[in-house]
């Protein structure tokens, strides 16, 4: 179900490969090479910053994290690569998927450890005890760079659950991504497909053969938000849709849901888990990142579960009963927003 076994033809992944792997291990080289420089430069940055401003340091952080995702990404390339000769040169597929899986968990784990130690994060989640059992379409709010590690950090690491990803073709760039993606059934969506109606079939087939340890994730507003992003796709709704638009143009921090890939799923007739979140915006572009606000953040996480027969039929109302829950989800991250305020 991954874009290499049904889409993509394997000179194609080959040639992308040979220019993104060798990449990463270049800077990866030259980003340890240079580190003691850089982390001086960046310390002086700092004190700068910190007596002109009283900015928190920044820029010392963000050249760590820099080096830790590098060093984590190529660990994870080359844990997969060794895997891949263990496993028979690849002829192994159930070594190769198995090993997948735990590459995936300490890929999480260990980026979500780095940038939590280097920002000072402090998290709190509600409801966890919904994620399980599986089968379960698993949908996310999407704020920022840093919350696609949510699902393999609390599903997969947390709950030993195997997640099937419903992930934007772009991130194929990313080795990680790419090598460790491709070997789970996941799917690879092209956001400007010519046949919307394919590509919801193809995520509709992740939900297949699902057992209690399993499911699917996919993040709704298939890009992260700002409100620029809000901005422009109201701008369009309000010609478009003008149904979709009087709802969506009320959400403060969401933008609204593409409905195919989360219709197609419906079908299946499989329980949702909603994941909101609120803390890690800050991280959505690098200029938010440099402003400091990230430094200390409280990060907040809410599960709740609709059992599949409390979802009604019909595309109409299940449209409706997406864009309820996605405003039951706006009202939750105001609400921490304004008790943030208050403290």
């Amino acid at each position: 179900m991954s874009i290499d076994s049904r889409t993509e033809p394997r000179g194609a992944r080959i040639r992308r490969r040979l220019v993104t792997i060798p990449r990463l291990f270049l800077f990866l080289i030259l980003t340890t090479v240079t580190l003691p420089l850089l982390v001086v430069v960046a310390l002086l940055v700092d004190v700068v910053r910190w007596i002109t401003a009283r900015k928190p340091f920044v820029a010392v952080r963000m050249i760590l994290f820099m080096w830790a995702f590098l060093a984590i990404s190529t660990g994870g390339v080359m844990w997969m690569f060794l895997n891949w000769i263990a496993a028979g040169f690849g002829r192994r597929k159930d070594s190769m998927v198995h090993n997948a899986y735990r590459v995936q968990r300490w890929w999480a784990r260990s980026l979500f450890a780095s940038v939590g130690g280097l920002f000072g994060f402090d998290m709190s989640i509600e409801g966890h005890e919904l994620v399980r059992p599986g089968p379960i379409i698993a949908m996310f709010r999407h704020a920022s760079i840093v919350d696609n590690l949510l699902p393999a950090l609390l599903i997969t690491d947390r709950e030993n659950m195997k997640l099937r990803w419903v992930i934007k073709r772009e991130l194929l760039a990313d080795p990680a991504l790419d090598v460790g993606g491709n070997r789970l059934p996941n799917y690879f969506v092209s956001r400007t497909s010519r046949d919307p109606d394919e590509e919801a079939a193809r995520i509709a087939g992740l939900a297949e053969g699902l057992d209690d340890d399993g499911g699917v994730l996919i993040f709704p507003e298939g890009t992260r938000f700002t409100e620029e992003k809000k901005r422009r796709i109201l701008k369009r709704l309000e010609k478009r849709d003008p149904d979709l638009f009087a709802r969506a143009k009320d959400f403060r921090n969401l933008l609204p849901p593409r409905f195919g890939g989360p219709l197609a799923l419906l079908d299946t007739g499989i329980d949702v888990v909603f994941c909101a979140h609120h803390g890690l915006g800050g991280f959505a572009h690098l200029k938010d990142i440099w402003g400091g606000g990230m430094v200390g953040q409280k990060i907040s996480v809410k599960f709740w579960r609709v059992a599949a027969t409390d979802i009604p039929s019909g595309e109409p109302d299940r449209k409706r009963w997406l864009l309820d829950q996605w405003q039951t989800m706006d009202e939750w991250i105001t609400s921490v927003q304004d008790a943030a305020k208050e403290t």
